[in-house]
């Protein structure tokens, strides 16, 4: 009976601790997010490009406004423009006339709210992935799955990278970045593991050819983002702005990246 009576109150107690807590966060001024990737799979024309448009919102809403009504272009130094029609007021905005040329600098020029934004950007070639490596005995149980997809780093170039792994596990996909500060001319790989891969799954994987200023940018943004980021009330260690700014009104900058990249994708199936 007395242990009974001592469960109750244990249970009682910490019932009676629990208190509901409102966090009251300061909502700022909407700001435009750019999500301009205008990627160039090896062996394919590129013509079909996309770019989204979006505003920034409170912690705590569960959807994402659409930025609509903009005018999107994106024009080479060749005279050509490219222009992006938005579809059913999504913030989409789509070309399917583009023509992709390595080593060619683009522009972009947003008019939105009467306001203008650029940004400028190299479209960077990237290597092929040669070969993927499979361990079956990886991670700190010595069974996790671990893949490595090895390519060869072109020699006497200054050379960045950007990984995209994306697998059938619900998990948001797996990002990193590389450069060949001291691997220049070596073969190299980016790394992928999860926990809940097996064998029959499928990785789609992409390795990207990105600028030194973009590197820097995804960099500071996957530490922000990463398990030593800190949780989502932590103040920012530094604030990540990308290369768009506004031309019309300097304080009220854009969020989000203008990035042109040949891409070399493959689909391996977990052995």
């Amino acid at each position: 009976m007395k242990k009974l009576i001592y469960i109750s109150f244990i249970v009682l107690l910490f019932t009676n601790c629990e208190d509901v807590i409102d966090v009251d966060l300061n909502n700022a001024e909407p700001k435009l997010v750019i999500e301009a990737s205008i990627n160039y799979f090896k062996n394919t024309t590129g013509n079909e490009q996309s770019i989204k448009l979006s505003l920034s919102a409170p912690f705590f809403e569960d959807s994402i406004p659409p930025a609509n009504g903009a005018t999107v272009q994106i024009s080479d130094t060749a005279g050509n423009t490219f222009n992006f029609i938005e579809t059913d007021n999504t913030g989409m905005y789509y070309n399917n006339t583009f023509i992709p040329v390595i080593n060619e600098t683009y522009n972009l020029i947003i008019n939105y709210n009467g306001e203008i934004y650029t940004a400028s950007e190299i479209l960077t070639s990237v290597v092929p992935i040669d070969y993927i490596e499979q361990n079956n005995e990886g991670g700190f149980s010595g069974e996790d799955i671990e893949l490595k997809a090895y390519y060869t780093d072109p020699s006497g170039i200054n050379n960045y990278y950007f990984f995209e792994f994306i697998s059938d596990i619900p998990v948001v996909p797996s990002l990193s970045v590389y450069d060949d500060r001291f691997t220049d001319g070596n073969e190299i790989f980016g790394f992928y593991t999860e926990e809940d891969l097996e064998s029959g799954d499928s990785v789609t994987i992409r390795n990207y050819g990105i600028s030194s200023q973009f590197y820097d940018f995804m960099f500071i943004l996957l530490q922000q983002g990463g398990d030593s980021g800190g949780g989502p009330f932590e103040t920012q260690p530094a604030t990540v702005r990308g290369n768009c700014i506004n031309t019309t009104n300097p304080d009220n900058y854009p969020y989000g990246y203008f990035r042109l990249s040949e891409v070399d994708e493959l689909i391996y199936i977990v052995e």
